[in-house]
Parts: structure tokens; C-alpha cells; sequence
């Protein structure tokens, strides 16, 4: 598995309007593509941040669905008002809650 953390910088008046385009593109066009298991879309409270997090099974499947021009003109309006610094990470590590006994509670 791969993991994309990708931090856009935005002005505060346009947070929303990327929020919006990343939602869409992500979840009409993305989230179909094989090899992609999830993403979480953050947003900074003082506006001026918007961070993706997505994993992908592997790092052809991403390469691919670079490929695909479907998502390429939302990714292009982002980037008009948006500036990005994405990141390619490893998982070495998860972690949860614990009781007070050091275990994981039960889900």
C-alpha cells in the first residue's frame, strides 16, 4: 500500500470552492479507479489549508489513474487558485485506542 498526503495552501475566501472540486473529482472519478482504497479530505480551521489523505494499493495503480485525463481539468482548476506540496509515504506504523491495561478495546 502507498499513501498520498497532499497539503494545498489556499486563501481563506477559497477553501470551500477547493473542498468542493477535490469532493467531487474524488468521489465521482477517483474513488473508481483500481487500486484505490480510501481517502480522508481535511480542511485547517483558519482556512488557509486543505490536506488529501488517500491510499492506493500500489503505486502503479496511482501512476494509472494520473493517466486518465478524466480528473485532469478539476485537478487544473484546483491548481488555478491553489498551490500543493503532495507527498508519497510508506505505513509504518497504525495506532488506536487503548484501555488502561495497554489492549485495544473491542470494536
Amino acid at each position: 500500500m502507498i499513501v498520498f498526503i497532499n497539503v494545498f495552501q489556499v486563501d481563506p475566501s477559497n477553501q470551500q470552492r477547493l473542498v468542493d472540486i477535490l469532493t467531487k473529482v474524488t468521489d465521482e472519478i477517483v474513488s473508481k479507479a483500481p487500486g484505490f482504497i480510501s481517502s480522508t479530505l481535511h480542511r485547517s480551521t483558519d482556512g488557509g489549508k486543505v490536506t488529501m489523505y488517500a491510499r492506493w494499493a500500489s503505486l502503479a495503480d496511482y501512476e494509472a489513474m494520473r493517466q486518465d485525463p478524466a480528473p485532469r481539468p478539476h485537478l487544473e482548476e484546483a491548481l488555478s487558485f491553489a498551490t500543493f506540496d503532495p507527498g508519497m509515504y510508506e505505513v509504518v506504523g497504525e495506532f488506536g485506542p487503548k484501555t488502561t491495561d495497554g489492549k485495544s478495546p473491542p470494536h
